[in-house]
């Protein structure tokens, strides 16, 4: 019995030798399928990575300045951009009003305001509804006693309302003071300002004069024991070319008081001026600036109309400053108002600027000084 068990229990080495190759091709299907799949794998993620890659360019190595400036010199200038005509075309018509504008200001600001006139028209016609270019034309025609136009403009920025901002108010505040077209019966009188006007540029410079007004520039002091302590600075220029005898020269400042908040007439304060400039006699191209002072005490008197003409600085160049004032007390309170300024040479007009400009309709400058 020991025998036959012991025999039974015996394995057949071909079973084991069959056994063991089944193993082989098991373990070898095995690792062939991994690899298969590993493979894939891998493959896969090197395609993501340069689809990655070319999708997001690498960003270009960080350079210093002078490594910068080095290969901009070394660039030829043929392959430099040029702007695109495109571009070009895409620039905000915005700047080409504020460039006319600025244009303008300078043309004014050297006495060129025939010039500057066209500007600011030119800068109308590419923005109709400019506030800033309506309110400068609209001060050009005030400015030479135009006051159809200049009304007309005023109109326009009121109609406009409070969206036109501080030139609303300002149209308001000129419309109310009054700057109409002049209305008389008498068809020699109501032509007569206007022919003035138009032999005038829009600085107030009469066409073929040799002196104008450049510039007015006012500044009020602070000063406790004044009720109003002001300056007038005014550069007063010679025309190219013009040769200037500086003892035919004679310059009216006149500042005007309102009495009562009614009635405008000449000041009583006190009144004085000097040269900013040291020879002011024109033998150069540059402006010479007269300074002209206005002081109101808070004790002031007042003058009768008779002797109101005094207290307007007239002034000859050569002279030294003086200044005048009333002595009778006026009715009603006095309270400064502004100033007209006039420029004759040999005894015609030349040049006159007033602010507000109502004053130059009140009181209309003569031709000549001697018919004042």
């Amino acid at each position: 019995m020991r025998t036959l068990l012991s025999r039974a229990t015996q394995i057949d080495p071909s079973f084991n030798v069959g056994l063991g190759l089944v193993v082989i091709l098991a373990v070898a299907e095995i690792f062939a399928a991994t690899s298969y799949y590993v493979s894939r794998g891998r493959a896969a993620r090197a395609a993501q990575a340069v689809a990655t890659s070319v999708a997001r360019p690498a960003a270009p190595p960080a350079s210093t300045p002078a490594a910068a400036n080095a290969a901009s010199a070394m660039t030829p200038p043929a392959t430099r951009t040029a702007p695109s005509s495109e571009a070009v075309a895409q620039t905000p018509p915005r700047s080409l009003v504020d460039q006319l504008l600025r244009e303008g200001t300078e043309l004014r600001d050297r006495g060129d305001t025939t010039n500057a006139l066209a500007r600011f028209e030119e800068a109308l016609d590419s923005e109709p509804s400019n506030v800033t270019v309506l309110e400068e034309i609209a001060k050009t025609y005030d400015s030479i006693q135009v006051y159809d136009k200049s009304n007309e403009v005023w109109r326009k920025l009121h109609d406009m309302g409070p969206s036109a901002g501080e030139a609303y108010e300002l149209a308001d505040q000129r419309l109310k003071l009054g700057v109409p077209t002049p209305v008389t019966t008498d068809a020699s009188v109501a032509s007569a300002p206007l022919d003035a006007a138009s032999h005038r540029d829009v600085g107030g410079n009469a066409e073929g004069s040799v002196m104008g007004i450049t510039e007015v520039k006012a500044a009020e002091t602070s000063d406790p024991d004044a009720e109003t302590n002001l300056a007038l600075q005014i550069g007063i220029k010679k025309q190219p070319g013009a040769t200037i005898d500086h003892t035919k020269v004679k310059i009216l400042v006149e500042f005007y008081d309102t009495v009562g908040d009614t009635d405008v007439k000449l000041t009583d304060a006190d009144v004085n001026y000097e040269w900013l400039t040291p020879k002011h006699d024109w033998t150069d191209a540059n402006p010479e600036v007269l300074s002209v002072s206005y002081l109101r005490p808070k004790t002031g008197v007042g003058s009768p109309d008779s002797s109101l003409s005094e207290a307007a600085a007239t002034v000859r160049p050569g002279q030294k400053g003086r200044g005048a004032k009333g002595s009778a007390p006026d009715t009603g309170k006095r309270k400064y108002l502004g100033y007209r300024i006039r420029i004759y040479y040999d005894d015609k007009l030349q040049a006159v600027q007033a602010e507000p400009s109502r004053l130059l309709q009140l009181f209309p400058a003569a031709e000549t000084s001697s018919a004042r």
